[in-house]
């Protein structure tokens, strides 16, 4: 394996590859095909926050779906709001409060928070968005207004 990623204080750093010998041109592409999924963790202290959530957006004839990889987090979370047509979804976990005893020998989770913020398209119906939060994924509907949807195809009859 090229590069190996390993934690260090709860941070990602990279270590250098062992005896890489005639690889070196090859593990210099492989880790370039990675940099940019790894460049975001990358010197990011787990501790302090998550950095930006997975989102996946399906379009229907009827609405807009929003899908965000968000697990370990519960509805009360969460912060929906809606302003000048701009959608933000932002969410922050806090470590609760430990008792004085309590000797880690690692902590790597306790504080969470993120914000992103979509514009919504002029054929959204912003008073019928509607959220469901469910196993780790947070579900967003927008529904398409009335004149945006499709109308099924007609027959004109000539009088």
């Amino acid at each position: 394996m090229s590069n190996l990623v390993v934690t260090k204080n709860g941070n990602l750093v990279k270590r250098a590859p062992r005896n890489s010998g005639n690889f070196a041109g090859w593990t210099s592409f492989i880790d370039g095909l990675f940099a940019d999924e790894l460049g975001a963790f990358e010197s990011k202290d787990f501790n302090q926050g998550v950095t930006s959530p997975r989102v996946n957006i399906k379009e229907s004839a009827d609405d807009f779906t929003l899908e965000m990889a968000v697990p370990g987090f519960k509805k009360s979370d969460f912060v929906i709001d809606i302003d000048n047509e701009e959608l933000s979804i932002a969410a922050e976990i806090k470590v609760e409060e430990q008792s004085a005893d309590a000797k880690y020998t690692r902590k790597e989770f306790g504080y969470g928070s993120f914000k992103r913020t979509f514009v919504l398209p002029e054929i959204a119906a912003e008073e019928g968005i509607q959220a469901l939060y469910n196993e780790g994924i947070l579900s967003v509907t927008i529904p398409k207004k009335e004149e945006a949807k499709p109308k099924p195809a007609r027959t004109i009859k000539i009088s």
